[in-house]
C-alpha cells in the first residue's frame, strides 16, 4: 500500500429505471488492504420487475460524444433526446484515519476475472461488468431504444456517460472511493487528504 494509505476500496452501482418501473442495474465493490494478495472485485445484478407494460419507442437522436471515453481524471456526461428524464452522476471520497484498516467485508456477488463479463437482462434491458485491461467497465444497454449508460474506473480516470433517447427514465451512475489513512504518520492528528498516494495503486490497474 503506498505512503498511509492501510486500506482502499471502491464500490460502483449503475441502475436503469424505465416508464414502466422495470430496473435492471449491478454494483461492484472491492477492498484492498496490505494483507491483500491481488485486488478483486465482486458484482451483483440488479433486477426488478414494473407493472408490464412496455413504454413507447425512444425517437431521439444523440451526435457526437467520442472523445469522452478518452478524457483524463473525472468526466461525467448526460446528455438527453427525450423528455421527463432524471440522471445522476456521482463521485463520492469517504477519507478517514485510524490505527488498524477495517474488518475486511465479507465478499457478496460473483468474482469478477480479467477478461470476463458478468452480465444480466429483464425487460428494462441488459447490463455488461466487464474487467477490462485497465480497469472495470459497467453499461448498461436500455430496451425500446431508450438510452444506454456506461461507468469506468480504469486507470488516470473516472467516467460516467448517460445518453437518454427516450421519455420518462431514471439513471443513478454512483462510484464511492473508500480510504484509510494510517493516523500513527509523520502529521498524526491531521486528516492528510493528498490522494496522490493513490497512484500506486495505478500498477495494479486501477
Amino acid at each position: 500500500m503506498p505512503g498511509r494509505v492501510i486500506s482502499f476500496g471502491i464500490v460502483m452501482s449503475s441502475t436503469w429505471r424505465n416508464a414502466s418501473g422495470d430496473l435492471i442495474g449491478a454494483t461492484s465493490s472491492m477492498q484492498i488492504q496490505a494483507s491483500t494478495v491481488k485486488p478483486e472485485f465482486y458484482v451483483s445484478t440488479i433486477k426488478q420487475t414494473g407493472n408490464g407494460s412496455a413504454p413507447e419507442q425512444g425517437s431521439g437522436n444523440i451526435t457526437g460524444g467520442a472523445g469522452l471515453g478518452t478524457s483524463q481524471g473525472v468526466t461525467q456526461s448526460v446528455r438527453a433526446a427525450g423528455d421527463g428524464n432524471t440522471a445522476y452522476n456521482n463521485v463520492n471520497s469517504n477519507v478517514k484515519e485510524s490505527n488498524h484498516p477495517p474488518a475486511l467485508a465479507p465478499s457478496q456477488g460473483q468474482l469478477l476475472t480479467r477478461g470476463q463479463t458478468i452480465s444480466g437482462s429483464n425487460a428494462a434491458g441488459s447490463v455488461a461488468v466487464t474487467a477490462t485491461g485497465s480497469g472495470v467497465q459497467m453499461a448498461i444497454q436500455a430496451s425500446h431504444n431508450q438510452g444506454s449508460t456506461l461507468q469506468q474506473v480504469a486507470q488516470g480516470g473516472l467516467l460516467q456517460n448517460t445518453r437518454l433517447l427516450g421519455n420518462s427514465n431514471l439513471v443513478n451512475n454512483m462510484t464511492q472511493l473508500n480510504v484509510v489513512l494510517n493516523n500513527n504518520g509523520p502529521s498524526a492528528g491531521a486528516l492528510d487528504c493528498n490522494l496522490t498516494q493513490l497512484r500506486g495503486l495505478r500498477n495494479l490497474g486501477y
